[in-house]
Parts: structure tokens; sequence; C-alpha cells
């Protein structure tokens, strides 16, 4: 045993000896709970015996204003939920209502949803890496992966003249064809991007410091994972190997080659090294959609007022954050009669209390952080 997991042992047993407990409120105002949370714990000196996650205070009614809106005025909503993967969320929402309504989009218009996809796939978790290295105490890895998100967020911009909140797809495809150039735009941020990822290894992966701040912490076992629905890197990250992309393939994710990386524990160090793999993952995505991609349009000949078919879909797709599903309900009017979010953020924050329990308090930032939750998701 380590000298600093038998420090780590002793604080333990002094704990359990003076059963002095208390609850604290951490949130919703702490700068370290990643938006607007209240978690109440229970302490026993320095270490957590129990957690209770109270969400709701950005709780915006998303669902009931949908229900109020025709299809597609409720695309630009969408952008507000996961406003770290907005380009994800108007294709989620865009593709059940393409789903229910039987429209075919074009082919270039499905590798573009890919790159764009995977790009935003690869800003998001550089965000959550950024501000977990933060929360770890590593400003600098901070500095760095933001350095390269504005560049994906550049790109994005010269598409949809947007840094965050896009509204750029559209039910049938996209609402413009990429401006000329943007391609190999794309390529080049490939290019710098890829021998960046050595240096986050340098500041994360091989810092000794890290390793021992999240090794072992915040364990989520797979039968764990699985009853609490969990989804995304956290449920590979406790080796369950599930991706959408792959075991339920929605647009032409079939065609392409990619791996799934998986973890072996479950602990917040394999759902830190899933998503620091998987952005190598999207980088060979989106370079076999560069190769690969058609000319032609990028938007179907749809009606400019839609109508549903009476009938309902539930549709989902690999988020950066797990299984980001929609249910839809028509009556065959130009708007949804029920609208439902199924936010992976959400159900993955419900596993909290189970991976909480014998950390220490100082932990419980780390492995909140781990989660990677964005609350305007989470309340909707």
């Amino acid at each position: 045993m380590t000298t600093v997991n038998l420090q780590l042992q002793q604080i333990k047993e002094r704990a359990a000896e003076t059963m002095e407990e208390m609850w604290v409120n951490m949130g919703p105002q702490h700068p370290s709970t990643h938006g607007v949370l209240r978690l109440l714990i229970k302490l026993d000196g320095e270490v957590v015996r129990e957690c209770i996650p109270y969400m709701g205070y950005m709780h915006r009614c998303h669902e009931k204003i949908g229900e109020n809106r025709s299809y597609v005025q409720i695309i630009p909503y969408t952008d507000r939920l996961d406003y770290l993967a907005s380009m994800y969320n108007n294709w989620a929402y865009c593709l059940g209502c393409e789903r229910l309504m039987e429209i075919q989009i074009p082919e270039r218009a499905e590798y573009l949803r890919i790159i764009i996809g995977e790009l935003q796939r690869i800003a998001s978790h550089l965000i959550w890496l950024g501000t977990f290295g933060l929360d770890l105490g590593n400003f600098t890895i901070f500095m760095w992966c933001f350095r390269e998100r504005e560049m994906v967020l550049d790109l994005f911009e010269a598409v949809s003249g947007q840094r965050i909140n896009y509204s750029f797809m559209r039910i049938g495809g996209l609402a413009l064809d990429v401006p000329e150039g943007w391609l190999a735009d794309v390529k080049a941020f490939l290019a710098w991007l890829k021998p960046r990822f050595a240096e986050y290894d340098r500041l994360s992966t091989d810092n000794v410091i890290w390793q021992k701040r999240i090794q072992g912490v915040g364990i989520l076992k797979p039968e764990d994972a699985i009853s609490y629905a969990a989804s995304g890197p956290m449920l590979r990250g406790s080796g369950i190997q599930w991706d959408l992309r792959r075991d339920d393939p929605y647009g032409i994710y079939d065609r392409f080659d990619f791996d799934i990386p998986i973890g072996t524990s479950g602990d917040v160090w394999d759902r830190f090294w899933v998503r620091r793999r998987e952005m190598e993952e999207s980088v060979k995505i989106v370079e076999q959609g560069l190769r690969d991609i058609p000319p032609g349009p990028v938007l179907a000949p749809v009606a400019k007022k839609l109508r549903a078919p009476v009938g309902d879909i539930y549709s989902r797709v690999e988020s950066p954050r797990g299984e980001l599903g929609h249910y839809l309900i028509a009556d065959g009017s130009e708007k949804p009669y029920r609208y439902k979010v199924r936010a992976p953020t959400f159900v993955n924050l419900s596993a909290l209390p189970v991976m909480l329990p014998g950390c220490l308090v100082a932990d419980a930032v780390a492995v909140l952080g781990s989660i990677d939750i964005v609350l305007c998701e989470v309340d909707r």
C-alpha cells in the first residue's frame, strides 16, 4: 500500500471512530458544482457518507414550450439544452422529426452532419477536460483545451454565423452548405489537434498528482451503471461497451470505422480516459468523412409548414454526454401534441449517491466533474 493510500485509510478509520456526522450544502452557488446544482451531503469528518442531489434551479419548461411551437420553431430551443453540444442537439431533434415524417435527407447532408457532430464532440470533451483540470487545480490544461476549442468555434462560426447556439440543422438536412475551403480548414485543424493530445497527456495522464487525485475514486460498478440507466462515457467508463453510433446506428455511422474506448474499474480515472480516447476516435471519423463526402444538395425538398402524420416516435443519438432521446407524439397538426427529451446528464447525475459515499469531501468535486453535467440540459 502506498503512503498516500495508507494515509487515506487512516483518515477514514479515524472518521469511523468519531462518528460525528453533519449535513452540509454544496451549492447551488458553489463554483465547482458546474452549474446551479445543490448537493446535500452527510459528512463524517472528511468522509462523505450520503449524498442527495437537488435539481430544478434552472427549469425553463422546454418541453411544454415545444408543444406550443411548430416543428421548425423548436430547433433554436434545442440549442439551449446542452449549450456545449448545440449542433448535436439540433441533429438529435431533427433526426426524430425526420423519422416521424419519413423524410430522406441528401447524402452530402448526412456526411456533413457526422463531420459537424464529431467536431462538436471534440469541442465538448475539450471544455470538459479543461474545466475538469481546473477542478483539480491544473490551470494550464484549462487554457490549452480552450485554445483548441476556439478553433472549432471558428469553424462553426464560418458555417452558421454563431459560436454557441447555432440553429444550423434543419428537418431534412442543413440550413446551408459549408463555404468554399471549409473542408480544407477542418483538415488543417485536425492536423494541428492530433499532436496536442500528447501535450494534454503530459499535464494529465502522465501527471502523478492527477493520477492520485482520481484513481480509485468515485467508482460506479457496471451493475450500478446499468441499474441507473447511465450512458455515454459514464457507462463506458464502467466497462460496458455500448455506443449508439455502433449499436443502434443513426445517420450513416454504419459506414465508418472507429473504436469504442471503455474503462476497467469505473472510477473517475476511467471516465477521464474514455473521453480522452474518444477525441482521437472522433478525429478518425471526421477524417473518413472528409475523404468520402460527395457533392450535391444539403436539404431535402420539404414543405415550409411541416405536418407530422398521426403517431409517435422515440429517436435517440449518442451525444457527448450519452443517450440523448426525443419522444414526439403527433396529432397531424403543425406542432407536436406531446414532446419529451431524455437528457443524459439528468440520468447520469442520478447515480451520484452511489459514487460519493466513502470518498473524502475534497474528492466530491472530482467525482461530480467526471459526470460532465450541463445544468440547462439536466433541468430543461
